[in-house]
């Protein structure tokens, strides 16, 4: 049987190695909170100004259309990443950054690069569905060395650097600051209990290739979740909320932060390419250990580990 090392380079993917970067990436993780944490609080505070509790009423202004009619984009990602990059410019300037409403190069540069979302869940966020977040990621030779993802609802912070652990606490503005908690993912050996993270695509051939891979794994796991935050369900992998997550077709800024703070939580985490497009349909994938092995077995078998094009 071909290896996990050998299968993920043949597929392309980038697996977790040390870093050779000067850059000390405990600071940036310090960097990558406090900009992510103000984010979410201007984000927290724009929800209530732009729709209703729950729900949204059509031909909002404040809301328009990206990739295809039902992807949105609304008045709060615009202004937030554009605090983002403010915040960024401030702290670190002359450090690139790609993001995913301003865009930036997908080459990966010279020193340091911020990868940004700031709204993964745009949808929840649209709805009122209390699951999105502000991701930040510092990137070093197209490998996240330091991020935070912060759960803007329940105000709770996630954040993590290359070699020192992944943790969280109760954030900024719902809950005073209590002491960091250790994150690490679930001690769990038997794939039939695995409770599994999933997410789907906008574009219709994708979704339907997505749909059928779900029906074949569904009978394998104990069941699947879908909360609509790629970058809330890798923290939800490194905290022990779900044992796994596998998305095809995300983009850097959906799993940068978040696929470090699952590896730092001891998580097996498969990355696509760090120049890689949401159109290459790479899978995303971060496993608890004790059921890595086997859950990347049944993967292969139901066709899971191979790109899904859009069409």
């Amino acid at each position: 049987m071909e290896s996990r090392v050998a299968a993920r380079r043949r597929l392309g993917f980038v697996t977790r190695s040390a870093s050779s970067a000067a850059v000390d990436a405990a600071d940036l993780a310090v960097v990558a909170r406090s900009v992510a944490e103000t984010a979410a609080a201007h984000v927290r505070s724009r929800r209530a100004e732009l729709f209703a509790p729950t729900g949204t009423a059509p031909g909002n202004d404040a809301v328009t259309s990206k990739s295809t009619p039902t992807d949105p984009v609304t008045v709060a990602d615009t202004e937030t990443e554009a605090l983002v990059r403010d915040l960024l410019r401030v702290r670190r300037p002359g450090d690139a950054v790609l993001g995913e409403e301003a865009g930036g190069a997908l080459s990966v540069p010279d020193g340091v690069r911020w990868v940004v979302d700031p709204i993964d869940g745009t949808v929840n966020f649209l709805y009122g569905i209390p699951a999105y977040a502000v991701s930040v990621a510092a990137q070093i030779g197209g490998e996240s060395v330091a991020g935070a993802v912060v759960d803007v609802a329940r105000g709770i912070t996630y954040w993590a650097w290359r070699d020192g652990g992944a943790y969280s606490c109760p954030g900024t503005a719902q809950a005073p600051e209590g002491e960091p908690i250790r994150l690490r993912a679930n001690a769990i050996d038997d794939i039939g209990f695995a409770l599994v993270a999933t997410g789907f695509a906008y574009a219709a051939g994708r979704r339907r290739a997505q749909g059928e891979i779900v029906a074949r794994m569904l009978p394998r796991v104990r069941d699947l979740r879908r909360m609509g935050a790629a970058a809330l369900d890798l923290c939800m992998v490194a905290s022990g909320a779900v044992d796994a997550h596998i998305e095809h077709g995300l983009s850097p800024w959906d799993w940068a932060a978040g696929g470090l703070i699952a590896a730092e939580a001891g998580a097996h985490v498969v990355l696509p390419a760090p120049d890689s497009r949401a159109s290459d349909g790479d899978p995303t994938i971060a496993i608890a250990p004790g059921i890595a092995d086997d859950f990347m077995v049944m993967l292969a078998e139901i066709g899971a580990t191979e790109a899904l094009p859009e069409v």
